[in-house]
This record gives structure tokens, C-alpha cells and sequence, in this order.
């Protein structure tokens, strides 16, 4: 048998209470101050500026997962806050623009089909409105002719009805 044996033997009962004690201790003598500190004291004193010219920046954001955050972002609300026009009195109309591929918007547009529609139009417009003069001058001259006729009725505007049976 070991000589020391015994002596650690003797110690171990004596430590072991002794450490079991102080961290009764310890922890009665935390709790005691943890309940008698005024925590908003205490974060009154802290220099804040201090506090973060000590934070770097980069090596917290590289531990941010921002998939994980952009997947909580509400879009719609931030849009809420967004000045829409702000951001388009931002946008360069010219250089946008300048990006455009004229040739192949030229080509991809059926010009032939763009001038016969317009002037297709244009056409239509203008054979209304000689019809409308045509109608004008005629009803001119059914009065002009009337008067020298001195017809008593006016004719009528259009054709008059069959009045019997039509067709063979």
C-alpha cells in the first residue's frame, strides 16, 4: 500500500466538503447580487459606441444566414415604405433606351401591316366624311330643286318602301 494513500485519502475528505460548501456559497452570494443590482444602472454606464467600434462588422454578417433571413422579409410592407417616384426619377430613360435593339424591333414588326391598318383608317375616315357632304349636298339641292318646282311637300329622305309583294 501506498504511504500517501492515506493522506490523500484524509484530504479528499476534507476538499470534497469544503468545495461543495463554497459553491453553495458562490452561488447564495450571486443570486444575492444578481437581486440587488440595478441592471439599468448598469447599462447606463456602458459606452455603446464603445461597445460597437469593438464589433467587426464583416465577421458578423459572414455568420448571418441571409437566406434564412430574407425568408422572414414581408416584401409587400417594405414596398409600403418604398417612394416609387423617387426611384423611377432615378432611372436613366436614355440609357434604357440606348439598350434597344432597333433593328430587331424592325424586324419583329410588321410594318406592312401597321401602314395598311393606319391608312386603312385614314381611308375610312375620310370616304365617311365625303359621304356626309355628298348627303348635305344632296339635301341642298332636293331644297333648291323644291323651291324651283314650288313643290308644297318636301321629298322624302330616303326611298320609299314596296309596298306590295317583292320578288318573282
Amino acid at each position: 500500500m501506498d504511504p500517501l494513500s492515506r493522506l490523500r485519502s484524509a484530504g479528499k475528505r476534507v476538499t470534497d466538503p469544503m468545495e461543495a460548501l463554497a459553491q453553495q456559497v458562490a452561488d447564495r452570494v450571486v443570486g444575492l447580487v444578481a437581486t440587488a443590482l440595478d441592471v439599468n444602472a448598469l447599462v447606463a454606464r456602458i459606452d455603446v459606441n464603445a461597445l460597437l467600434s469593438r464589433i467587426d462588422i464583416n465577421a458578423l454578417l459572414q455568420r448571418v444566414d441571409m437566406n434564412a433571413l430574407l425568408s422572414r422579409l414581408d416584401l409587400d410592407e417594405v414596398m409600403r415604405h418604398v417612394d416609387i417616384g423617387a426611384v423611377v426619377n432615378r432611372v436613366d430613360v436614355n440609357a434604357i433606351a440606348g439598350r434597344i435593339d432597333m433593328d430587331a424591333l424592325v424586324e419583329e414588326t410588321d410594318l406592312g401591316a401597321v401602314i395598311a391598318k393606319s391608312s386603312g383608317g385614314f381611308a375610312s375616315e375620310a370616304l365617311d366624311a365625303a359621304r356626309s357632304q355628298a348627303v348635305g349636298l344632296d339635301q341642298s339641292i332636293d331644297r333648291w330643286a323644291g323651291q324651283l318646282l314650288r313643290r308644297r311637300h318636301p321629298s322624302p329622305v330616303g326611298p320609299s318602301a314596296p309596298s306590295g309583294p317583292v320578288g318573282p
